[in-house]
């Protein structure tokens, strides 16, 4: 544990004060600290590949997707249409309120990652119409979609959470509403509000989101096929989603060819690039656009995210480093023993593997396996029980987001935020998100 607190330590100063390049830094520290933890000088090279090529593999595919319909909706005009629709609903003072309201909505079925991607053109937009900082606007959205990520059923964190406690995941969608809602309220948009008033960002430089799109005059799509551009994807993978569920439960036969095709075109990747071919030809093609512009705007969207993509992936080879190394696990294996109440030992448990490995999804299935034998062997938890103890492990598990999680980096990079910003902003409301969730959850667990 001191050699990974040290590590970070290291790092940090690395990229904030001497100004080295992050993915030099993150290189340089991964291979010092698989060193001194002692990981085999065979394994070293393969810890360190295998963090960078699991990480891209996750993300990679779909940020570039996601970019390339986002640059879709920005030049067609359709991120402004959908802005101006938003402030004209809800007014301009509601217009981070509505912003994440949306990314809840979304957020049901769709990744952290690709949803704030997807997002990112509405965002900037508003963001440029309305004045002040991008932070007002963007926290709210991203705190959206953490708080489903993390908390709520169809997403695997939860999902494989609740198979190890033992939960029933059509409670656990309840509660991890009652829980999440309020917890995004209060940690993500109250949070957003108060920090985008007092750290000024402005729309990063690399954002194509002036407000203004390129198609021909007068021909911008409305907000009705927007929204079903966008719903496209979400309803896709809401397909994959469902039906993975189903198949778990014996409802459907996931042997059939017909839910194995529909499961495979809701992978997030693969229904983000039919999104991509849809909005190409009715945002584009549709509307004067020809397919030389068309190819050549979705390859200049490529060149603003690839170094947000490649840094993101040596943040996961840093993770890769201290999970190898087992620097959570023996942490974990006291606090499990310690005899403290069942829940505040799970929320502990998944705190220690978010903060030592990075990854939420990770620290959450992990913790839930070390508690589970302890929840199997007490008496009296009830079916509610059971959904707030997998509550406060995923709030555990949001916690302390910093350099060894790949989100950190893709976050900040996108925004435009240097290493300082990101911690005082991504890294607080990330915090606020997992210490506010378990108190609710907490209390409604002393309550009920």
């Amino acid at each position: 544990m001191a050699v990974a607190a040290g590590s970070v330590a290291v790092l940090l100063v690395l990229v904030v004060f001497v100004k080295l390049q992050p993915m030099i830094a993150l290189l340089a520290v991964s291979l010092a600290t698989a060193l001194v933890l002692g990981i085999p000088l065979d394994r070293v090279m393969d810890t360190l590949n295998e963090g960078l090529g699991g990480t891209l593999a996750e993300v990679a595919l779909i940020v570039g997707f996601g970019a390339m319909l986002g640059r879709m909706l920005e030049i067609s005009g359709g991120a402004a249409v959908l802005a101006d629709s938003l402030v004209r609903r809800f007014g301009e003072r509601r217009a981070p309120l509505a912003l994440g309201v949306a990314g809840l909505l979304f957020g049901f079925p769709i990744f952290l990652d690709a949803g704030v991607i997807i997002f990112l053109p509405i965002v900037f937009t508003v963001a440029r119409r309305l004045g002040g900082s991008v932070l007002r606007y963007a926290l709210p959205v991203a705190g959206a979609f953490a708080v489903m990520h993390a908390f709520v059923p169809p997403h695997p964190g939860p999902v494989s959470a609740a198979g190890l406690i033992g939960a029933n995941t059509g409670l656990l969608l309840l509660v991890g509403l009652v829980v999440g809602i309020p917890t995004w309220f209060v940690a993500a948009y109250g949070f957003g509000l108060w920090s985008g008033a007092r750290n000024f960002l402005e729309v990063p430089d690399n954002s194509t989101a002036t407000g203004e799109g390129t198609a021909p005059e007068g021909r911008a799509p409305g907000t009705g096929s927007v929204l079903g551009l966008l719903l496209l994807p979400l309803l896709l993978i809401f397909m994959n989603t469902g039906l993975s569920a189903l198949a778990e439960e014996g409802v459907v036969d996931s042997e059939a060819r017909a839910v194995q095709v529909a499961m495979l075109v809701g992978q997030s990747p693969i229904a983000l690039a039919v999104a991509v071919l849809v909005s190409s030809v009715a945002l584009g093609l549709r509307r004067g656009m020809t397919g030389e512009q068309i190819e050549r705007e979705l390859t200049s969207s490529l060149s603003t995210i690839a170094a947000v993509i490649l840094i993101t992936g040596a943040g996961g080879m840093f993770g890769a480093v201290l999970a190898e190394a087992g620097v959570g696990r023996a942490l974990a294996a006291a606090l499990n023993g310690a005899g403290i109440p069942i829940i505040v030992a799970a929320f502990l448990i998944a705190v220690v593997m978010r903060v030592a490995q990075g990854s939420a999804t990770v620290a959450l299935t992990t913790a839930a396996g070390f508690i589970a034998p302890a929840v199997s062997a007490a008496s009296g938890l009830s079916a509610v029980d059971l959904c707030l103890i997998v509550i406060a492990i995923a709030s555990g598990s949001t916690v302390l987001s910093h350099v060894n999680d790949s989100g950190f980096w893709l976050i900040g990079r996108l925004l435009g935020m240097d290493v300082p910003t990101t911690l005082r902003t991504w890294t607080v409301m990330e915090t606020l998100i997992g210490v506010v969730g378990f108190l609710i959850s907490w209390g409604l667990y002393l309550v009920l």
